[in-house]
């Protein structure tokens, strides 16, 4: 999400300033980006089974410290592994079986050397006290950081969004995309009359004598470490129920008393419609052990597993915007709908590296157009997702640099999106799409992978080969042109012009021989089809077309 809020922020930058920059330019990777982006033999080692993070927040002062269990399994033998924390936060000690281990810090890594051979399969683990003064986002959710706000009653309001930042930016993990913990413990310390809230479900509550209140919440399926937060707050808390297809569903709601009332209205009139919607479409709710949950925060949202970020404000709407120019983002909230989608595509199905970020944001905003069709109707959803073409920058591909921790152009919302609707019109089935979304979240669920994987699946299920179709929108910047030559001779000729060698899309068209959509099959040679007009599918294909004299 914090990405496409960026992307937002750029789109008014270029449109007001018109600065353009050269597409092939080379950018420069340092070894802080390899350390955090690479999946080196010093993190692949070990496998993260459990985390039990423990922090208190020191509100005054901004300042955080507390302790993050290390549970694993190592996946060979080794002496030395690789944690992350961001170097601004102080390491206080690393204890192993009551013992203190050396350890060493480059950037934003952190190596710990063992005593003896932690041998291959075998379950150890590790504590790493830490405290320090974290990273405080200026705008969140645009950069990521600590938001240290207050409610209307003047007391503290505090979260956290790190999303691209990283997690490490205030809890040590083994912070890459590819290994996600199977479960965790987060016991949060709040001041005495606040209450802390953060991912799955409350456990318990401990008094802490004299200095607070600490909540323990469990996440009991693995969750991704950018997807874990903690907020603080003098929440009111209220609670409701969905029928879903797992059973019932807990739905919690932490929200700022002064906001109860409009929060009640808002949350009643699309939680339960979104749900249904992509219930029906995705398959089961991924998590229904943890529960749903909607937390109010002082930036506008964040896809946090079992406890989403809301802040849009009780309205319709992208912070009251309608970002298709339809009308029809008007009619539910934009965060309730986005970030809920991200539930399946990004917390249950999840990227190995950042640089497939597409595959959590384009599902994402795709889902968006579902829910327009399961409220509007299937031609309404069309127009939504053909509506956000105009945020469209065709800059520099969608996936991004792998081993890097670099994510490629902000176009993996709204061409994602597109992309999306073309293969799903290219397959032109629509309860076998169903059965591939819901698939794609059965099997490739509670897992990270890749876009060859997604690809390949989607291939495999819809018995068609659409590689070169992803390779295009995906892996270049631009798409493809259809050239079309009008004859003069009642007939038309047609070919692609594509980066991809022998790009081969279908595309529907209407003809004067007949007045519904029908399928041609252009390649990168001239074809030649006769009729009197040409009219291509534009509602559900996002190409270029070029008249050729």
């Amino acid at each position: 999400m914090k990405n496409f809020l960026v992307y937002l922020i750029a789109l008014f930058a270029i449109n007001q300033f018109a600065i353009a920059q050269p597409l092939n330019q080379k950018e420069i990777f340092t070894r802080s980006d390899t350390l955090r982006g690479m999946l080196s033999p010093l993190r692949s080692c070990y496998d993260i089974n459990y985390y039990h993070l423990t922090i208190a927040v020191d509100i005054d002062k901004k300042f955080i410290s507390g302790s993050n269990l290390f549970r694993f399994t190592a996946t060979q033998d080794f002496k030395k592994l690789q944690f992350d924390l961001f170097e601004n936060l102080k390491v206080e000690k690393i204890l192993y079986k009551n013992q203190k281990l050396p350890f060493q810090r480059e950037y934003n890594a952190v190596f710990v050397d063992f005593p003896e051979t932690i041998k291959k399969e075998s379950h150890e683990e590790f504590t790493v006290f830490y405290s320090g003064n974290p990273t405080i986002a200026k705008l969140a959710p645009w950069d990521g950081g600590f938001v240290f706000s207050k409610d209307k009653a003047g007391k503290p309001w505090v979260a956290v969004a790190c999303q691209g930042l990283g997690a490490s930016s205030w809890w040590p993990n083994k912070d890459h995309q590819s290994d996600e913990v199977d479960s965790m413990t987060i016991s949060l310390n709040a001041p005495i009359g606040l209450m802390g809230v953060s991912n799955g479900r409350l456990k318990s509550i401990d008094r802490l004598r004299g200095i607070g209140v600490r909540y323990n919440w469990f996440v009991s399926y693995p969750i991704n470490n950018y997807a874990v937060s903690i907020n603080i707050a003098d929440y009111a808390h209220f609670s409701d129920s969905y029928k879903g297809a797992n059973g019932n569903l807990s739905l919690d709601y932490y929200v700022l008393k002064e906001n109860l009332d409009d929060a009640k209205k808002q949350f009643k009139a699309n939680v339960a419609p979104m749900l249904s919607c992509f219930e029906n479409w995705f398959g089961p709710y991924p998590f229904y052990r943890d529960g749903y949950k909607l937390v109010e925060t002082p930036y506008l949202g964040m896809e946090h597993q079992s406890g989403i970020a809301y802040g849009n404000k009780y309205q319709n709407g992208y912070m009251g915007m309608d970002l298709s120019g339809t009308g029809l983002g008007l009619k539910w909230d934009f965060i309730v709908v986005h970030e809920s989608g991200h539930e399946w595509f990004g917390n249950n199905i999840t990227s190995k590296d950042i640089a497939d970020m597409w595959i959590h944001e384009a599902f994402a905003m795709y889902s968006e157009g579902l829910y327009v069709e399961c409220t509007e109707g299937k031609e309404a959803g069309s127009k939504y997702i053909a509506g956000v073409r105009n945020k469209i920058q065709n800059d520099i591909p969608i996936i991004g640099t792998y081993n890097v921790n670099k994510e490629g152009s902000g176009d993996m919302y709204f061409k994602g999106a597109n992309l999306l609707q073309m293969i799903r019109t290219l397959i032109d089935d629509d309860t076998k799409w169903r059965t591939i979304l819901r698939g794609l979240n059965k099997d490739l669920g509670l897992k990270t992978t890749t876009t060859e994987e997604v690809v390949s699946y989607i291939n495999q299920k819809a018995g068609k080969d659409f590689t070169k179709i992803f390779d295009q929108y995906l892996r270049y910047a631009t798409i493809p042109t259809l050239e079309i030559k009008n004859n003069s001779k009642n007939s038309f000729s047609y070919r692609w012009k594509a980066d991809v060698v022998g790009f081969d899309m279908p595309i529907r068209i209407k003809t004067s021989v007949t007045a519904n959509w029908q399928f041609i099959y252009p390649t990168q040679n001239w074809q030649t089809i006769t009729a009197e007009t040409f009219q291509t599918d534009t509602l559900n294909f996002y190409v270029k077309e070029k008249m050729i004299k």
